[in-house]
């Protein structure tokens, strides 16, 4: 198994795209702590995998403590942390309420940078590894579907792993982040309701289909393994090409 006897904490996994990480995760061997709060989805899915649920809110410093020491109570060490909570608000920048960009602000980028800065010093005393973002096309392209304050946290996101990736790199710290275009989801079903929409989304992938979780869920499961051992500092797309035109 790929991630046998490593440790990972990943964030936003009640449900959705983490949920399929986790699961992925699991099975490839690892020790999974889903943290969210969504309890009821989180404990579900726990129960489902066999991995630890914990309450948490990536927008919160005590609550990021919290949980890295909870994770170190019960396993001993944290070998991978996966940011992938995230929201959007689908208002462009004319109609984005400044209430509504600070709570992306808040999820996108303030989560990471919170977890990211708790995991380092616990990363390093056990000698190296993994960080994880969920970023997206957005966060290496104008996408002229997706909002600009979107765009703007995974953008920053984007930077924040490079950033991470070239200081921490003499601790054996690893950041890297996945680039997912559309993911087919219950959300985006329901968005292609609408066949304009469905239109557009295809015809921007040259592979002619949409993202599956488990497309990008491998990718995760790739760069956390030690196959991906001298990968640092990447932003990898699971875009089916569409930033490559």
């Amino acid at each position: 198994m790929r991630l046998a006897k490593k440790v990972a904490l990943i964030t936003g996994a009640a449900q959705g795209l983490g949920a399929e990480i986790a699961r992925r995760f699991h099975k490839e061997g690892a020790l999974v702590f889903i943290g969210d709060v969504k309890k009821d989805e989180g404990e579900t899915l726990a129960l489902e995998i066999g991995s630890v649920f914990l309450s948490l809110d990536v927008t919160s410093e005590e609550s990021w403590k919290a949980a890295i020491a909870a994770v170190l109570a019960r396993a001993g060490h944290l070998d991978v942390l996966v940011n992938n909570a995230g929201i959007n608000i689908r208002k462009n920048i004319e109609e984005m309420p400044v209430e509504a960009l600070d709570s992306m602000l808040a999820v996108n980028l303030k989560g990471p940078f919170l977890g990211i800065k708790h995991v380092l010093p616990v990363m390093r005393a056990a000698g190296g590894g993994a960080i994880l973002n969920m970023s997206s096309i957005c966060g290496l392209v104008g996408h002229k579907y997706t909002n600009e304050a979107y765009t703007a946290t995974k953008g920053g996101l984007t930077l924040l792993t490079k950033s991470v990736a070239t200081r921490y790199a003499k601790d054996n710290i690893r950041c890297n982040s996945v680039h997912p275009s559309t993911v087919h989801t219950a959300l985006v079903e329901a968005l292609f309701q609408d066949p304009e929409r469905r239109a557009e989304r295809y015809g921007e992938i040259p592979l002619g289909r949409i993202a599956e979780a488990g497309d990008v869920a491998g990718a995760f499961v790739f760069l956390a393994s030690d196959e991906a051992s001298f990968i640092n500092g990447v932003s990898f797309p699971v875009d089916g090409g569409l930033t490559a035109w």
